[in-house]
């Protein structure tokens, strides 16, 4: 199990978007894309069989997922995840969970 998943809330802990917060877009191995953070502006060829249009294009580049600590909302500040497991029907159920207090983190499947 991950420690940090797609659809959830972090904060980037260092570097030149510090302390910037956003949702987890994509997950590629060990860097993150963040939405709305790591934005560059990139030159873009047009492509008319794929309809895109050519000129300056502003984007979201990964980051290293070390660089981003996930947010909890109870204490408003990064932390750090566990896992622990949970028994319920009889199946024994990992689940993430806030080192400092011990609450689970809450999942964002919609994203």
């Amino acid at each position: 199990m991950n420690k940090i998943i797609k659809g959830d809330q972090v904060i980037v802990i260092t570097g030149k978007d510090k302390g910037k917060q956003g949702q987890i877009v994509r997950v590629l191995g060990d860097k993150v894309v963040v939405q709305g953070v790591n934005l560059v502006k990139r030159h873009q060829k047009p492509n008319p069989m794929r309809g895109i249009e050519g000129g300056i294009v502003v984007k979201e580049m990964p980051l290293a997922i070390s660089n981003v600590a996930i947010f909890n909302p109870e204490t408003k500040k990064a932390d750090r995840v566990g896992i622990k497991l949970v028994e319920g029907e009889g199946k024994v159920k990992r689940v993430r969970v806030f080192k400092s207090n011990g609450a689970e983190v809450p999942v964002n499947r919609g994203a």
